[in-house]
């Protein structure tokens, strides 16, 4: 009778093993079923599906490359008194149809001199043709280290700005100043140069600038004269500025400039010399 109970026990907990195992194996079953379905419905895109994340809504749009362009350079070559002919000179070895040019003769020049500058450029039948010399008529008298020097700066870079279209560096010469090599030479090394690079010494590390030239205060006669002289030097010193940092550096070949930062620095600098 005991032998009898213990195999009808046996009997159930091996019926129950076995349903047990039944049912984990179609529960297993179905969910791998469940994963498969889910992922094959998920990989399946749909019009009315919306992103998730905000990086799925944005768009890159590639911008043409300006890289192997043959670039084009904007040159500002100025003048005094008897450099006429050298700044003929300078400007006929510069010339290339790409390139744009401001040439400027100042009020030191005789009258004879600039008009004479004036009949060249609008005689040459090439310079005619193209449309890319502009001779500045109203001149400046400029003074040496003065603060005209950078105003007739800023003044060509505006003309070229304003009526010299597309260029990428802007040169600034002196009619005493003679290339070394031929623009298309020029042009040829700078085509795979990127255009945001540009070729100025630029530094905060001013050292012995800032008690030689941060410090003077001096006075440019071109502001108010119209007799050229040199800058003359107060005796007393200001002291150097705290709210903002000096930097320093040379300029002879930038990258083209935003029409209204020329205009804001022309309206500093205007300030500054009425103030």
């Amino acid at each position: 009778m005991e032998s009898t109970l213990k195999q009808q026990l046996h009997q159930k907990k091996k019926k129950w093993f076995l349903l047990l195992i039944t049912s984990l194996f179609f529960l297993s079953l179905l969910i791998i079923l469940s994963i498969f379905v889910s992922h094959d419905l998920s990989s399946k895109p749909t019009e009315s599906q919306k992103p998730i994340f905000v990086e799925s809504k944005l768009r890159v749009h590639t911008v043409p490359s300006t890289e192997h362009r043959v670039p084009r350079l904007a040159y500002l070559i100025s003048g005094s008194i008897g450099d006429g002919e050298s700044l003929k000179r300078t400007l006929k070895a510069l010339y290339h149809p790409l390139n744009q040019y401001v040439v400027h003769l100042d009020l030191e020049a005789s009258a004879a001199e600039r008009m004479d500058l004036l009949r060249f450029v609008e005689g040459n039948a090439v310079f005619r043709e193209i449309g890319n010399v502009r001779v500045v008529v109203r001149s400046n008298l400029v003074t040496y280290r003065g603060p005209t020097m950078v105003s007739n700066t800023l003044h060509a870079a505006a003309i070229l700005l304003k009526e010299g279209g597309d260029w990428d560096w802007f040169i600034n010469l002196s009619a005493s100043d003679y290339p070394l090599v031929t623009q298309d030479d020029l042009l040829h090394t700078l085509s795979s140069v990127p255009r945001h690079l540009n070729f100025i010494e630029h530094t905060s590390d001013i050292g012995w600038k800032e008690f030689q030239r941060a410090k003077p205060v001096i006075i440019d006669p071109g502001l108010y004269s119209l007799q050229k002289s040199d800058v003359f030097w107060i005796s007393e010193k200001r002291s150097v500025p705290s709210a903002f940092k000096l930097f320093t550096g040379q300029c002879s070949t930038i990258p083209d400039f935003d029409l209204y930062c020329i205009h804001l620095v022309v309206e500093l600098i205007s300030s500054s010399v009425c103030c």
